[in-house]
């Protein structure tokens, strides 16, 4: 995570390595979510590997499904595997023992293989091949900060293609609040208009009303039809969109709130519009915030 750069939850990288007798590839991927989810597909036998590999990964994402894989091929060599003799004699003893109870009661055997008796447990020791993978845990940690660098990359690449497309909508979005303010001032002597009808019939049945609860009435009428707060909170949000942009880093998240009050303030402004062009211009805002929501929801 960069400061400045603003970062796509979608990305990618694969890497390969070998060294200290085995060959491997990392496999890194990640696609949208609403919080961090880490899933590992690792080889067991690795001590520490398994935590080192969190701890990388979760130091360079903050946000998004993201899935690491490794694929590990090792040589095996002559310390590889070890034959534990007192379990070996252990278990020649218990197979003899049990051939000679199935024949006494009447079954057939057939001759055991040398596979056949490794493959009991106990018998064939496996702890020179971990010693093994343990000596390749350094080489792996390295190319798995190579991947994530990849990683980051295109992340970041994707980043600046949305920042690019998001930053045109709310110039977009700046343009047709804009073009709203004018079109509230145009309709300034069809409201003034208006508000003198309503205010005569408020009027004509006052009679013996109480005046403050007229002068609330009015009141009421003259914020219905006034649109100048949700301009202005309009007008506010694109400069927190600008800075966001400008921020970088996860921002995701505050990202997605922000596109919630865009929305609600365009929904106030087309139902106080009661001007047909008005009306429009608010339309076809909640559609371009629509379309920036969604290119917000792939940010970090």
């Amino acid at each position: 995570m960069v400061k400045g750069t603003l970062n796509s939850m979608t990305g990618f990288a694969a890497r390969r390595g070998e060294g200290a007798g085995a060959s491997w590839t990392w496999d890194i991927r990640s696609v949208n979510g609403k919080g961090f989810d880490l899933r590992l597909r690792l080889p067991d036998g690795i001590e520490g590997l398994e935590s080192a590999v969190r701890t990388a990964v979760s130091a360079r994402v903050a946000r998004g499904n993201v899935s690491v894989t490794l694929r590990l091929t090792q040589e095996a060599s002559a310390d590889s595997y070890r034959v534990n003799e007192p379990a070996l004699h252990a278990a020649l003893a218990a197979l003899g023992r049990a051939e000679a109870a199935a024949r006494a009661a009447g079954f057939e055997t057939r001759a055991l293989s040398p596979a056949d008796i490794l493959g009991v447990k106990g018998v064939l020791d496996t702890n020179g091949g971990n010693e093994e993978q343990a000596k390749v845990l350094p080489a792996l940690l390295a190319d798995l900060d190579g991947a994530l660098a990849d990683f980051a990359t295109t992340r970041a690449q994707e980043g600046a293609a949305l920042a690019s497309v998001i930053s045109s909508q709310a110039d977009r979005i700046a343009t047709l609040v804009g073009e709203a303010g004018r079109a509230a001032e145009a309709r300034r002597p069809q409201m003034e208009a208006t508000l003198g009808e309503n205010l005569a019939r408020v009027l004509a049945g006052a009679g013996e009303a109480d005046p403050n609860r007229v002068a609330q009435e009015l009141a009421l009428l003259v914020v219905k039809a006034d649109v100048t707060e949700e301009l202005d909170r309009l007008s506010a949000h694109i400069v927190a969109a600008r800075k966001l942009l400008a921020d970088g880093g996860a921002v995701g998240k505050r990202f997605d709130f922000l596109m919630q009050e865009f929305m609600r303030e365009a929904n106030t402004l087309c139902s106080k519009s009661g001007n047909v062009e008005l009306t429009r211009i608010g339309l076809d805002l909640k559609t371009l915030i629509d379309q920036m929501r969604e290119q917000v929801q792939n940010v970090e």
